[in-house]
């Protein structure tokens, strides 16, 4: 089993900057890949960004693309989400999760963290 635990949200201004933290432990998770989704009230859960644990790919939804990056330290067992030129339709609560598989589907996703409220005014 493989605990998430999530960190760094809060309250930001509109173009404002947030950088997300995911602390890992638990069995060996290198073959994992780690995601982040996020679920505003009302509406479905989303698929942000993923990145492979053992070389590090990364694949991002297209609305997220050139304003959030998705990273991680191996040393820190740790996955960071920098979100950049945050927009008020950003606002979310935002999960953290792994996978045995390279997926965009919540559901292939095993493993998640309590979430961090991500909350951006305009």
């Amino acid at each position: 089993q493989v605990q998430l635990v999530e960190s760094g949200g809060g309250l930001v201004q509109a173009g404002g900057s947030l950088r997300l933290s995911c602390a890992v432990s638990g069995r060996t998770f290198s073959r994992y890949t780690m995601g982040w989704f996020r679920q505003a009230p009302g509406k479905e859960r989303e698929f942000v960004a993923h990145i492979m644990w053992s070389d590090g790919r990364t694949y991002y939804a297209d609305s997220m693309k050139g304003r959030f990056l998705i990273s991680r330290d191996n040393a820190k067992n740790t996955v960071y989400l920098q979100m950049n030129s945050l927009k008020p339709e950003d606002t979310a609560l935002y999960y953290c999760a792994a996978s045995g598989t390279r997926s965009r589907w919540s559901s292939d996703y095993n493993n998640w963290g309590q979430g961090t409220q991500v909350t951006v005014s305009s």
